[in-house]
């Protein structure tokens, strides 16, 4: 792994691996880059080079360090109510950050793949540096606003959770986070799952992260008009039973996109057993092969 100053004071911990286009993953909230299965990153690697990293505040990255939000529940009221969450820093800092990690690797532009809030930072990134973006691929997210603000109470208790003090904590509490959120079409990675969550307890426990992602998310506003004028080809994948973010962001994603297609996968929750993995791959294989040449 390397690590890449990517500007105001920002560093992020990044690995890359294999060859062809750039490729850029990026994870969800509180998520270290470990959490991309590493079956599903050697199946894009096999045609792209493919870069991870850990999102400001999470892993090994820089943290954020006296920079407080108010609780979780505050947040989702105001962000309800349509007033300010007090979040420290937004999704257009979080994008900057992606263009930061570019400019380290001296890569001009590339495809952009997120998941859940990284879906999000990836639509971002798409309306603020279009220039740099090959195509887009957002998988489990939505355009943000009011109507997405997260409040579904099984799955925000289990996305809220305590956070684990040992190894064998962050173990099961990964294990009963996905039962909670997890895909009832497809066969879960128990074993994987068990081996990520053990090591990112040992690289990086920091809960203050979560919480500033958490108020980036709260707080962002709706990106509905500006992605309607994105004009790269998109890929918008979303499982129909994910109870964390439900479906309709998927689709009210695709439906402000001009150049899009729509993956709904059957059975699939806010995860990614290794079952997702191929028509995931081969959804994100269809979008780049419309991309212009660089």
């Amino acid at each position: 792994m390397a690590r890449a100053n990517v500007g105001r004071g920002i560093e992020l911990e990044y690995e890359v691996s294999g060859r062809g286009e750039p490729m850029v993953l990026i994870m969800g909230i509180g998520a270290q880059l470990i959490w991309w299965p590493q079956g599903f990153v050697d199946m894009l690697s096999e045609r792209y080079r493919v870069v991870r990293f850990d999102n400001r505040d999470v892993g090994l990255s820089t943290k954020l360090e006296g920079q407080v939000t108010p609780p979780p529940g505050k947040m989702i009221a105001r962000a309800m109510a349509g007033r300010p969450v007090g979040a420290p820093y937004s999704m257009l800092d979080m994008a900057d950050d992606v263009a930061g990690l570019l400019d380290h690797l001296n890569v001009s532009s590339a495809h952009i793949v997120g998941v859940s809030m990284g879906g999000m930072v990836a639509q971002t990134f798409a309306i603020t540096h279009p220039h740099r973006v090959r195509s887009l691929t957002s998988i489990m997210s939505h355009p943000g606003g009011r109507r997405y603000v997260p409040r579904k109470p099984k799955a925000l208790k289990a996305l809220l959770a305590p956070k684990p003090n040992t190894p064998e904590e962050a173990m099961e509490r990964a294990v009963s986070f996905y039962n909670v959120v997890g895909s009832t079409g497809f066969e879960p990675d128990l074993e994987g799952i068990r081996a990520r969550a053990a090591e990112a307890f040992e690289r990086s426990v920091y809960p203050p992260g979560f919480l500033r992602h958490f108020a980036a998310i709260c707080g962002a506003e709706s990106r509905r008009r500006a992605l309607r004028f994105m004009r790269r080809p998109t890929a918008v994948i979303h499982g129909t039973v994910d109870p964390l973010v439900p479906p309709l962001g998927g689709k009210d994603t695709y439906a402000n996109l001009p150049d899009a297609s729509l993956h709904l996968i059957e059975g699939m929750g806010h995860d990614l057993p290794p079952g997702v993995w191929s028509p995931i791959v081969d959804a994100i294989d269809g979008v780049t092969a419309r991309a212009e040449p660089a």
